[in-house]
Order: structure tokens, then C-alpha cells, then sequence
């Protein structure tokens, strides 16, 4: 009898565990940290080209990126003007570099670099108004063509930059 008892507490106890591991929380954590009590808005002003080298898809794929992380990341509503926090800036920099130079003396490395300017007003809590530089940098091998990559490379920088916008802005990190 005692026998019994055990089995049926066993299996009781399995049902228990199986159930109870069956039902968890989701809790997706984005690093985000605002008091949408009284922050409810963004407005994200367009970030033109003002550097000495001009790619131009390269405006509009930043400007998405940054537009897309706030809306996917975070509840608050974009607006055109009077936003509870302000983003403005420009593209200044987009350069590439000789990175490293190969046993015949030529280059077999190139650096490529972009570099944001970016203005941040928060409306709720001015202490957290800055204007900051976000530079990403990405490399590629010189013997293919710059515009053969480009497109890529530029998306990873933009992806790199627009994250530490984010976090610099509503992560508090």
C-alpha cells in the first residue's frame, strides 16, 4: 500500500512539474526604459547626407532603420512636431581608409566609416539633452569593387549606429 502511495505521489508530483512548466511568462526585454505615463511621443526629424562623400541610398536606409527601431521597440507614437522626445541630426561622415597594405605594398583592406551627428531633446526631462557623434566602421577585402558591397556594408553600419542611438536615447545604458 505504501507502494502505491509513493507511485501516485510521484506521478502526481510529475503531472504537477510537466504543468507547471507548460505555463511560463514571455517577457521579451528590448532595453528600452521610458515612463509612457508621460512620455508618448517621438518625432524623428529626416538626417540629411553632409558629408564629403554621398551615397544616396544611404539617407533613406537610416532614416527606416531609425524610424523602424522606435516602432517596433518601443509604444511610442511617431508624430511630425512637439514630440515628447526630439531626434535630429545629420550624416557627416562617410569615408573609407587604406586599413592594410599587402606584401606587394598595395592596399588589401579597406575601411569604410560612417559617422552620425545626432541631437536629442527630451521634453519630459531635459538632463537627458545631448548632441553626440555615432560612428560604425566595417571593412572589406580591396580587391572588390566599393559599389559591389556597399549596399551591405551600409546597412550593417546604419543597423550598428541606429542601436546606439537607440540605447544612448530610451536604454539609459
Amino acid at each position: 500500500m505504501a507502494l502505491m502511495n509513493r507511485r501516485h505521489s510521484f506521478a502526481l508530483l510529475f503531472l504537477m512539474v510537466l504543468f507547471f512548466s507548460a505555463c511560463t511568462i514571455s517577457y521579451r526585454f528590448n532595453g528600452a526604459s521610458i515612463d509612457y505615463a508621460t512620455t508618448k511621443t517621438i518625432q524623428i526629424d529626416n538626417f540629411p547626407i553632409r558629408s564629403a562623400y554621398v551615397w544616396a541610398p544611404m539617407q533613406s536606409i537610416f532614416q527606416n532603420r531609425l524610424t523602424d527601431i522606435y516602432a517596433n521597440q518601443t509604444k511610442l507614437r511617431q508624430v511630425k512636431k512637439n514630440g515628447d522626445l526630439q531626434l535630429s541630426g545629420e550624416i557627416t561622415g562617410f569615408d573609407q581608409f587604406n586599413k592594410g597594405i599587402s606584401s606587394n605594398g598595395y592596399s588589401n583592406l579597406v575601411q569604410l566609416k560612417m559617422t552620425v551627428n545626432v541631437r536629442f531633446v527630451n521634453n519630459k526631462k531635459h538632463t537627458d539633452d545631448f548632441e553626440r557623434q555615432f560612428t560604425a566602421t566595417t571593412e572589406y577585402d580591396s580587391s572588390q569593387q566599393l559599389n559591389a558591397v556597399q549596399e551591405e556594408l551600409v546597412t550593417q553600419m546604419v543597423k550598428d549606429i541606429t542601436d546606439q542611438i537607440f540605447n544612448a536615447t530610451v536604454a539609459n545604458w
